[in-house]
C-alpha cells in the first residue's frame, strides 16, 4: 500500500491549519509574540537535560555538556535577544523621500510573512531548529519544523514537548524520512529555511520553486583556516583543533582544511598532536569526545581517509593508541598531508575529524587557492598583521569570518549568519532573522498637495523643461 498520499495529505492538512490561523490574525501584537518566545524559552529550560540525553543517545555518545554549550546556550541567548529587541524590530522604520515628491513621507513596515517552514539537520538538531524558529516567531509567523530522521530519539522527544507547549495552529513539528522531507519542501510556505548538504539543498530549492517560495539555504562547504607566516603555531593549533573536534568535526562551519607555510608543515603536525591530546587526554576513550552519528557517516569518513592514503597522502594520527572503534562508530582525529587534489577528501565537505593540510609558499599563493575554490560558509584567518588581515577580508569571499579563532562568529546575534554562493543564500540570527521572515513593506503616504501633476499628460514644453532640469541633478 502506498503511504505517499497519506503523509502528503497529512502535511497539507497541518499546513492548512496554520495558514487559516494566520489569515485570521495576520499581525500578532508584541504581547502575543513575546508569549510565544517565552514559551519556547521555558520549553528549553525545562527539558534541557532530556534533550541532551536524547541527542547523546542518537549519536551513540555526545557529552551533554557539549550539547549544552553548543546548542542550548546559543538557543537561549537567541531567544533572549529577540525578547529584548523584538518590540523595537516591529516598529515602522523611517525612510526618506526624494525631494521631487515632497511633502510626501515614507515608512518601511515589517509585516509577518505567514507560515514559515524550517528543515533542521542531524548534526545540531536542537539549535538549528530553534534558532530559525525563534526568528519566525519574533517576526509574527506560524511555523512548521521538519526534524531529521537521523536523530530519531531527539526528534520524538522535541516533537512531543513542542506539542505540549504550542497550539497546533502556532507551531507544528514534523518527523520522518527523506520522502516526507521532500513532501514538506513542496508545501506552499511563505518562506523556507533549510540547513544541510548542498545536494539536498538543490532539491529543496527546486521543490520550493514550484510555489515561488523564497528560500534561505545554509549549506556548508569546505571552510578553510589560513595560518599566516610568523603566527604562533601552538596557539593556532589550539584554536583550530578546538573548532575542528567539537562534535567530532560534524559542524557545518568546522575548519575543513588548513593552509600552512610549507616550511612549518612538520612543526604544525607536532603542534596539532599536542593540542588534540590536551583537549582529549584519554584519546578515543575520552568521555568528552563525540561519536560519528551513524555507521553510514563513519564508513564514508573511513572511505575518504583510505582513498587519500592509497593516493600517497601522509596521515598523521593525533591520538595515541586506538584510532577507530567500529562498534561505537568513533574515529580519532588525523591530519592528512600531501593529498592529491583529485581525491574526494580535498573536494567534498568532510564533516568529521579529518583535517587536510595544504602547504603554501607565500600568501599570494594561499589567497589564489582560496579564490579558486567554491565560496565556503566560513573562513578562519590567523594573523596579527591588521593591514594584511584587512586585505585578505577584502579579497576573499565566505559566509562569515572569525579572525584568530574558529566558530565564534556563529554565536553573535548581532551578526548575520549565512552562506554565499555554493555555501548557501540568505541569512538569519537576531534582527537579520527577523527581517528574513518579514516582508519589509515600503509605504508612501501622499499628501493632498503634490507636484506629480507637473509631469502628467498632455506633455508639452513644461514637461520637457522639467525633465531637463531634473536630469541635471
Amino acid at each position: 500500500m502506498d503511504r505517499a498520499p497519506d503523509f502528503a495529505a497529512s502535511l497539507q492538512q497541518t499546513f492548512s491549519v496554520l495558514r487559516a490561523a494566520f489569515d485570521a490574525a495576520p499581525y500578532p501584537d508584541w504581547t502575543l509574540r513575546r508569549d510565544r518566545l517565552r514559551r519556547l524559552q521555558a520549553l528549553l529550560r525545562t527539558h534541557a537535560a532530556e534533550f541532551a540525553e536524547a541527542i547523546d543517545a542518537d549519536f551513540g555518545g555526545r557529552p551533554p555538556p557539549e550539547t549544552g554549550m553548543l546548542e542550548l546556550v546559543p538557543s537561549l541567548t537567541g531567544i533572549a535577544d529577540a525578547l529584548k529587541h523584538g518590540k523595537r524590530w516591529m516598529r515602522p522604520r523611517a525612510a526618506s523621500v526624494s525631494p521631487w515628491f515632497f511633502p510626501a513621507r515614507a515608512r518601511v513596515l515589517p509585516q509577518p510573512l505567514g507560515v514559515v517552514g524550517v528543515i533542521a539537520p542531524w548534526n545540531y538538531p536542537l539549535v538549528l531548529a530553534v534558532a530559525p524558529l525563534t526568528a519566525a516567531l519574533a517576526a509574527g509567523n506560524r511555523a512548521m519544523v521538519k526534524l531529521s530522521e537521523f536523530t530519531p530519539t531527539f526528534s520524538a522527544v522535541f516533537a512531543q514537548r513542542a506539542g505540549q507547549t504550542f497550539a497546533p495552529d502556532e507551531v507544528a513539528v514534523v518527523q520522518g524520512d527523506a520522502e516526507i522531507g521532500a513532501a514538506f519542501s513542496a508545501l506552499p510556505f511563505d518562506h523556507l529555511l533549510f540547513t544541510g548538504s548542498t545536494g539536498v539543498g538543490k532539491r529543496v530549492m527546486a521543490a520550493a520553486a514550484a510555489n515561488l517560495t523564497p528560500v534561505t539555504l545554509e549549506l556548508g562547504g569546505k571552510s578553510p583556516a589560513v595560518i599566516t607566516p610568523g603566527y604562533d603555531l601552538a596557539h593556532a593549533a589550539q584554536r583550530i583543533l578546538y573548532g575542528k573536534l567539537l562534535n567530532a568535526g560534524q559542524t557545518c562551519i568546522a575548519p575543513d582544511y588548513v593552509l600552512v607555510p610549507r616550511a612549518q608543515q612538520s612543526d604544525w603536525v607536532a603542534a596539532c598532536r599536542a593540542a588534540a591530546q590536551k583537549l582529549y587526554p584519554d584519546g578515543l576513550r575520552s568521555p568528552d569526545y563525540t561519536s560519528i552519528i551513524d555507521h553510514r557517516q563513519y564508513s564514508r569518513l573511513l572511505g575518504l581517509l583510505g582513498e587519500a592514503r592509497a593516493a600517497g597522502a601522509q596521515v598523521h594520527a593525533l591520538f595515541d593508541g586506538v584510532q577507530a572503534d567500529d562498534l561505537r562508530h568513533r574515529l580519532a582525529p588525523a591530519l592528512v598531508c600531501d593529498a592529491p587534489a583529485s581525491v574526494r577528501l580535498m573536494n567534498e565537505e568532510i564533516f568529521g575529524p579529518l583535517l587536510p593540510v595544504v602547504a603554501y609558499d607565500d600568501l599570494a599563493q594561499a589567497l589564489a587557492h582560496l579564490r579558486s575554490q567554491p565560496r565556503p560558509l566560513a573562513l578562519y584567518w590567523f594573523d596579527h598583521d591588521r593591514q594584511r588581515t584587512a586585505d585578505a577580508l577584502l579579497h576573499t569571499h565566505a559566509g562569515g569570518v572569525t579572525v584568530n579563532d574558529t566558530l565564534l562568529h556563529f554565536a553573535q546575534d548581532e551578526l548575520p549568519f549565512g552562506g554565499v554562493g555554493a555555501s548557501g543564500m540568505g541569512s538569519y540570527h537576531g534582527r537579520w532573522g527577523f527581517d528574513t521572515f518579514s516582508k519589509l513593506k515600503p509605504v508612501l503616504f501622499q499628501t493632498r498637495f503634490s507636484g506629480v501633476g507637473l509631469a502628467a499628460p498632455p506633455y508639452g514644453p513644461r514637461t520637457r523643461w522639467l525633465m531637463k532640469f531634473m536630469g541635471r541633478l
